[in-house]
Parts: C-alpha cells; structure tokens; sequence
C-alpha cells in the first residue's frame, strides 16, 4: 500500500513539472467570513516568465539588486521609467556594481515599462 502511495506521489510530481503555469489571480482567504482578490500585475507576470530571477529577487541581493532597493533608489516618474526600461533592454553597468547586467533586446519598450512600473510600486 505504501509502495502505490509513493507511485501515486511521483506520478504527480511527474505530470506536475510539465504544466505550464501561468500566473493568474489569486485569493486568499483569511477568514471564514473574508477573501481579498490580489490582482497580479502585466509586469509581474513578465518578471515571472523571464530569467530575471536568475540575478534579481524581490526583497534580497542575488547578483543584482532587489527590486525593493531599485524601487528604493528611484521615483516613480516617466523619465525614470523610461531610462529603467532602456538598461533593461540594452543592459549595463555601473550603476549597482561592476558587475554588468546582460541585454534583454528580444523584449518591447512596453514591456520593459510594465516591468519597471511594477518594480516601482515595490519602494518601502
């Protein structure tokens, strides 16, 4: 019985790591009597689908900057989103370190813009 059971488990770990998952909304529930909708952003979901993570997380320094500390550094005005989606587009360095950040040239100025904009809304 234990046998069929750990089957049964890794078959579904198996089917499970070759959905493609999207992420949608999401909502939580934090009571019996309440649920919250969380609506997910355009620049999220780009982030997600990205190598982004790869160099950046949300909250802490991989080999990059979090995004709270790029959110921290810079306001959220249009000069600033548009010179944000450039370096993320054409890459760069210097800024954060000598460490350069690789070219995303297969991305739109759209949305790299969406990208930054949701980088932004992250500023404690």
């Amino acid at each position: 019985m234990k046998i069929k059971h750990l089957l049964l488990a890794l078959a579904m770990i198996g089917l499970t790591s070759f959905s493609n998952e999207k992420l949608e909304e999401t909502y939580i529930k934090p009571s019996k009597t309440n649920s919250f909708k969380i609506q997910i952003s355009d620049g999220e979901k780009l982030i997600a689908k990205s190598d982004c993570m790869g160099c950046h997380n949300k909250d802490k320094k991989v080999v990059g900057p979090s995004y709270v500390d790029i959110a921290n550094k810079y306001a959220a005005n249009d000069k600033n989103i548009n010179y944000l989606s450039g370096k993320i587009i054409k890459g760069g360095s210097g800024v954060w370190g000598s460490l350069p950040m690789g070219a995303h040239a297969s991305l739109t100025k759209e949305d790299a813009k969406s990208m930054v904009k949701y980088i932004l809304t992250l500023k404690k």
